[in-house]
């Protein structure tokens, strides 16, 4: 069950942000549950490459014949954080210049005020 902990946070996080962008009307709230889906899948990479009982691949000591973890989803990992941060200042900015328009950030006012 313990070895199964970072699949059921993955699963847990991706549910909670599904769940935040299919039933909540702040643009606030919509851009957190997209961060958690990010996250989750953030840690879904890192948990697909590790492997138990071995080194970080920038261990150059490391003794013959030791085993590695995975590098590659460690550098999508970083991109996607890269990616992610952009991603999430670019949604609240432009909630900002939503609200600066219409007053509010609630998605049904914004589709009201807006016909």
């Amino acid at each position: 069950m313990i070895d199964n902990f970072p699949y059921i946070a993955v699963a847990i996080l991706m549910g909670l942000g599904f769940y935040t962008l299919i039933f909540k009307k702040n643009l606030i709230k919509i851009a957190i549950g997209i961060t958690l889906i990010e996250n989750g899948a953030n840690l879904f990479l890192i948990t697909l490459g590790y492997r138990k009982g071995s080194v970080a691949p920038i261990y150059t000591q490391a003794p013959e014949g030791a085993n590695m973890v995975l590098p590659t989803p460690q550098a999508l990992t970083l991109t996607s954080i890269v990616i992610g941060v952009a991603t999430t200042a670019l949604i609240l900015s432009i909630a900002m210049i939503i609200y600066r328009k219409y007053g509010t950030i609630n998605t049904d006012e914004v589709r009201r005020l807006k016909e």
